[in-house]
């Protein structure tokens, strides 16, 4: 699947194309349209093109031999310089596979919970791989079969089913401290392609910028709400969501530039800003979000009358990887200086 890669200020331009933007103040503004909405917040990503999720396979780097030795979240493997047969335990690992291009060679990878077995905004060939059992609790029997000749993950389980894993194939854990690039650091090491991480990290790093100054992201505060089962917590910059928007320039309201917090569904306020994403834990999580939403509380938020609520796919903005990155960001030039129709 090649990428096919264009500036924010082309991708800008194309969004407000389709969603027939307007100019009732001055031209960053625009009204954005979905066939989608729930709870007064517009559906964002409904026909998101994942064609070109993942690139095409990048090169492998320079070797010394047959294998090289990787330091990771378990301590340090010895692995294939290029390995062939891939299987994935997490969704995070998957998204640095699909990111360096070698999705094809993926035997069998974890899946989630719920009606798809991948993400979508991965793209339909990744959601096409056989799967090896759910996330968290993987089938041995299958992965031995598959005889992969890599096993990636990123939270090392228990230390019985770590040394299963290890026993069938090197095993390596991406979920080190430091962060999503670090991790996706990692996860290329274990690939053969730590030079092309760093590659496509940078070019992250453009877009991100380049889409900070086609919005103007410094003029907007925005807020990130989650909705799990139970609770309400407000994504704070030490979330994967929060990383993506500083690196986009994006402001927060004060009370959200701390960490993570939960709030209660009494006391909404530190929900307020220009705009609100809201995401929500499976089906569970949006029953409670859409409770609350149709709330009193909630409706008094400025962002609520001003109908400026977005609800975003949970397995990008709550999630890990260059690609949920790429796609975060272009979530955002299709929505922050946007209103909901």
């Amino acid at each position: 699947m090649p990428v096919r890669k264009m500036s924010a200020l082309a991708v800008l331009s194309i969004v407000c194309a389709l969603a027939a933007c307007s100019s009732p103040a001055d031209d960053s503004v625009s009204v954005i349209k979905t066939t989608t909405n729930v709870a007064g917040a517009a559906v964002l990503g409904i026909e998101r093109d994942t064609t070109t999720a993942c690139p095409l396979p990048a090169a492998p780097d320079d070797a010394d031999g047959p294998t090289r030795t990787v330091a990771h979240a378990g301590g340090e493997t010895i692995v294939p310089a290029d390995p062939q047969r891939i299987v994935v335990l997490s969704t995070q690992a998957l998204d640095s596979v699909c990111g360096l291009g070698l999705w094809e060679r993926v035997v069998g990878a974890a899946t989630l919970d719920g009606p798809v077995a991948q993400p979508n905004y991965l793209g339909t060939g990744i959601a096409a791989i056989p799967g090896i059992g759910p996330v968290g609790a993987p089938d041995l029997n299958r992965i031995r079969e598959l005889q992969p000749d890599l096993i990636l993950g990123s939270t090392k389980p228990d230390d019985a089913t770590a040394a299963a894993l290890s026993a069938i194939a090197p095993t390596v854990y991406d979920g080190v401290d430091g962060g999503w690039k670090r991790q996706f650091g990692v996860a290329a090491q274990a690939l053969g392609r730590a030079s092309a991480s760093v590659g496509a990290v940078l070019d992250y790093q453009r877009e991100a910028e380049d889409a900070g100054v086609a919005l103007n992201s410094g003029q907007t505060q925005a807020s990130v709400v989650l909705f799990t089962a139970d609770s309400i917590f407000i994504q704070g910059p030490d979330t994967f969501a929060g990383n993506v928007m500083t690196d986009t320039g994006v402001r927060r309201p004060g009370y959200q530039q701390g960490g993570s917090v939960e709030i209660s569904a009494d006391d909404l306020a530190d929900a307020e800003g220009d705009i609100i994403y809201v995401m929500f834990e499976g089906d569970a999580g949006k029953e409670h979000g859409i409770d609350v939403m149709k709330s009193d509380e909630w409706e008094d938020l400025g962002a609520a009358k001003d109908r400026r609520v977005f609800n975003v796919e949970d397995t990008i903005w709550n999630g890990n990887g260059v690609v949920a990155a790429r796609t975060l960001v272009s979530d955002l030039l299709g929505s922050l200086n946007g209103y909901v129709s």
